[in-house]
């Protein structure tokens, strides 16, 4: 189920608790969880994005777009020359999984509207029976695609790394302690992780 309800007003207080984020509120400014308009092209850029760096990532999508003609859509990428795409930087496997996502959203609607009934742990169990999205990937969609408030995406490593730096002096904790952390920035997990990602590459 689709429940944005989160105003700057009700994420800040429930946020400020936390003195850690109270800090990094006050150092990054507001950074709102915005749902994409094209869907299916945040989920092509998580495939493309998987374990890859940022300069990386962005350098191949920005190929990958040009060979698109600047139109991710399921049809475009069916339709598109698999050897330019591979020319573009995108491995066979790359290809294969943005092929799949393709199909899927060719066959089901998975866009905001589509699966907004479904809560968050429905949306990660639809969206991984597609080749080449796992939870990590299920996540991010959950996040930036559909602009859930409430992931917790411990699967990023720059999230588990983030939550220690700032928690535990860089010391190596737990997933069930940094969900216990976590616990305190209920029911805006989503937003809490954008700074902890913030914080971590700034």
């Amino acid at each position: 189920m689709d429940t944005r309800s989160g105003s700057r007003a009700a994420v800040e207080a429930v946020l400020r608790e936390d003195p850690v984020m109270d800090r990094l509120l006050d150092e990054h400014g507001w950074l709102p969880i915005v749902p994409a308009e094209n869907e299916f092209g945040r989920l092509c850029r998580s495939i493309i994005n998987q374990q890859l760096s940022t300069a990386s990532a962005a350098a191949i999508r920005e190929r990958v777009l040009s060979v698109l003609a600047d139109e991710v859509t399921p049809a475009r990428v069916l339709a598109a020359d698999e050897d330019r795409l591979r020319e573009a930087g995108l491995s066979a496997t790359k290809l294969r999984y943005l092929r799949s996502a393709a199909t899927a959203f060719s066959e089901r609607d998975l866009s905001r509207e589509g699966l907004s009934e479904l809560d968050d742990d429905a949306v990660i169990e639809e969206l991984t029976t597609i080749t080449g999205v796992g939870e990590w990937t299920a996540r991010m969609y959950l996040i930036f695609a559909l602009g859930r408030e409430d992931v917790l995406p411990l699967g990023d490593l720059a999230v588990r790394r983030g939550i220690e730096a700032l928690y535990a002096d860089g010391e190596e904790l737990t997933r069930s302690e940094m969900r216990a952390i976590a616990d305190g920035w209920r029911p805006y997990r989503s937003y809490a992780t954008r700074y902890v990602w913030a914080d971590y590459e700034s």
